[in-house]
């Protein structure tokens, strides 16, 4: 799948990551598109690169499901770090 598939799923991904993490973003909906994408592109290539899992096709629901993980992940860590520092400042 091309670069284009997987920012387009990202963006797809990134909303229902923050459907299934709710609570308070430190950077809104843009933000959280953006970690979608690149969880989306991170995790197809986690998932191709160090467990030589074919992410298939745009329609399949194998690459939907490793472009979720790599978004959940990713908007944990995001969390995780600027929480973290907010909370500190405060």
């Amino acid at each position: 799948m091309g670069i284009i598939g997987w920012i387009i799923v990202g963006l797809v991904v990134g909303a229902l990551a923050k459907a299934i993490m709710p609570g308070k973003d430190p950077g809104g909906i843009i933000v959280t598109c953006i970690i979608g994408v690149v969880g989306g592109l991170l995790g197809g290539w986690i998932s191709s690169a160090l467990f030589g899992v074919d992410t298939g096709s745009f329609f399949d629901l194998r690459t939907w499901l490793i472009a979720l993980v790599g978004s959940l992940v990713l908007l944990g860590i995001y969390r995780l770090v600027v929480g973290r520092r907010s909370r500190t400042h405060a």
